[in-house]
């Protein structure tokens, strides 16, 4: 009885190799697709909750601009531009708008959403494309008059950090003002 004992050639090694060459291969471009995938989901989701934190701090702030419990005659709206506004509210009660928070300025400089309530303009949310403000009156039309708005239309685009990997985000948003 003669035992044989075979092994493997350098021929069928180097064939084995390059096959689990090519499988792992295969399996990186499959992790690295899988991986750039998540990064552009994750990236419409940061891009999308930025576009909502800024529009619902907004939207709450105009929603009140103009309470005026003594009935001081002042324009829940001031310096009012296309990317920029200024909120009055008399939160005191005495009839005039000098205290702080009483005041507030949303303004886009660069790509970051700032609020400036007296303190500085803090930033709100960061990677803002674009914002724009419509004014309007009571029919719906745009107005420059103070006096007259009774509406504001925000609307904001927003890109994450990883802009080419996620893409951005756009929201509109149509405020009432309760006090007016």
């Amino acid at each position: 009885m003669a035992l044989h004992v075979r092994g493997f050639t350098l021929a069928e090694l180097l064939v084995s190799l390059a096959v689990v060459g090519l499988v792992m291969a295969g399996s990186l471009g499959l992790l690295i697709q899988g991986q750039q995938s998540y990064l552009a989901g994750a990236g419409r989701i940061e891009a999308q909750q930025n576009a909502r934190v800024a529009l619902e701090r907004m939207a709450s702030e105009i929603r009140a601009a103009g309470f005026n419990p003594r009935g001081a005659g002042f324009s829940a709206i001031v310096n009012q531009t296309e990317q920029s506004l200024t909120l009055q509210n008399d939160w005191s009660g005495d009839g005039i708008i000098s205290g702080r928070g009483e005041v507030v300025v949303y303004l886009l400089r660069g790509s970051t959403l700032r609020r400036n309530a007296g303190g500085g303009a803090q930033p709100v949310v960061e990677g803002v494309e674009r914002l724009r403000f419509v004014y309007l009156d009571s029919a719906g039309r745009p107005t420059a008059e103070p006096a007259a708005i009774r509406s504001v239309e925000v609307s904001i685009t927003t890109r994450s950090r990883g802009a080419a990997a996620g893409g951005g985000a756009s929201l509109t948003t149509a405020v009432r003002l309760r006090n007016r």
